[in-house]
């Protein structure tokens, strides 16, 4: 079989026809204005650990058990507590756009003292605040750590992270929440995930046909007004004749590249312009092996005489036999990592070779390292 040290590859790939493109429910867009979570955090204790707990290193520990102690009545000191049973936690959740009283949340501990593992604790009654300070659920429960971690003469053992937990349902709504996506001129604004002024003019277009001329209008890339004139008891009956509008976004061309998996996903209609790439690289391997050299006499004993020892190099350069060159025409993404997957380009060298023909400017998307 003849080997060839480079390799010519001339593909005369057609430019794919673009695909033809879907509809999408508006609500899959973005969102409403006024729409949205509101985060809450709170500070609490988590009881009932195995030894795995807040060391009596962690002031901050005994004096928050201290005040949960005395408000139950019991009165003790900071140096009487020295259990390792207890941590300290910072309680995390979010809080829906609309709630009421008595729903229940998802609620996240993390241990923020030097507890090893959150396992098998319940946390007690926490507050959880709102940025205005004001408590809108309380949180208690046992935890689900997901996770372990033992420890032993020196010898660990660690599954996960063991120092959070989840606290499915754990949180309790104390205050009823209702958002405002009307606002005072009678108005509502949608808010797009992805900013395009393609996007927004064919949400307001289709927003119009639907409703008629003047329903809506293109703000910017990223806002469409709505205006709404019905009662306010029809408001909830207009949003969702809104959500179902069908709307044809604009697609952006993007190339996501995560280094660390050697993974890369483009559209099938991210195009490059004509384009030739030459790979190779040049391996150099330096080995040394060392020998000694022990002097021989054949009688008697000399003090000033030593082995010697010698070292050797070696050096040896691969040049790369499987070098390769390829001329595109205008082409696909999708293309060009089919052709180098075929003569053998491995994944991390295919993202090199992507990343410089966007330096060169002949890949016509925007390219995202994660």
């Amino acid at each position: 079989m003849r080997h060839w040290r480079f390799l010519l590859v001339a593909l005369l790939l057609p430019v794919p026809a673009a695909a033809t493109a879907q509809s999408v429910p508006l609500k899959g867009l973005g969102r409403f204005g006024g729409w949205r979570d509101n985060a809450l955090v709170g500070y609490g204790l988590v009881t009932g650990l195995s030894g795995s707990g807040d060391s009596r290193r962690s002031a901050v520990t005994r004096q928050a058990l201290r005040n949960v102690l005395s408000r139950l009545g019991a009165s003790v000191t900071s140096d009487e507590i020295s259990s390792r049973n207890v941590a300290v936690v910072m309680v995390t959740a979010a809080l829906p756009a609309s709630a009421n009283v008595g729903d229940r949340i998802d609620v996240t501990v993390s241990s923020i003292g030097d507890a090893r593992s959150l396992a098998g604790g319940t946390l007690i009654m926490t507050p959880l605040l709102g940025p205005d300070q004001r408590t809108y659920a309380l949180a208690q429960g046992p935890l689900v750590a997901g996770g372990y971690q033992f420890e032993s003469e020196l010898n660990r053992q660690q599954r996960n992270y063991p120092t959070t937990a989840i606290l499915e349902g754990g949180g309790t709504i104390e205050v009823p929440v209702e958002a405002t996506v009307l606002a005072a001129d009678g108005q509502l604004s949608f808010l797009l995930s992805d900013p395009s002024f393609a996007t927004a003019s064919r949400i307001a277009g289709a927003i119009n046909q639907r409703l008629g001329v003047g329903s809506a209008v293109a703000r910017n890339a990223d806002e469409v007004r709505i205006r709404y004139a019905g009662p306010a008891d029809g408001l909830a009956g207009f949003v969702a004749q809104l959500e179902a509008v069908d709307v044809v976004p604009d697609e952006i061309p993007r190339v996501v590249i995560n280094e660390r998996t050697g993974t890369v996903v483009a559209g099938g209609d991210v195009t490059i312009s004509a384009v030739t790439i030459a790979q190779g690289d040049i391996k150099v391997t330096v080995t040394a092996e060392r020998t000694a050299s022990q002097p021989a006499f054949y009688a008697g004993l000399a003090s000033d005489v030593r082995s010697l020892v010698v070292t050797n190099t070696k050096l040896a350069v691969d040049e790369g036999r499987g070098d390769v060159a390829m001329t595109f025409p205008s082409s696909s993404v999708a293309d060009l990592v089919q052709a180098l997957a075929r003569a053998r380009v491995d994944t991390r060298r295919t993202i090199s070779i992507l990343q410089a023909i966007k330096t060169a400017g002949a890949l016509h998307a925007d390219i995202i390292v994660r």
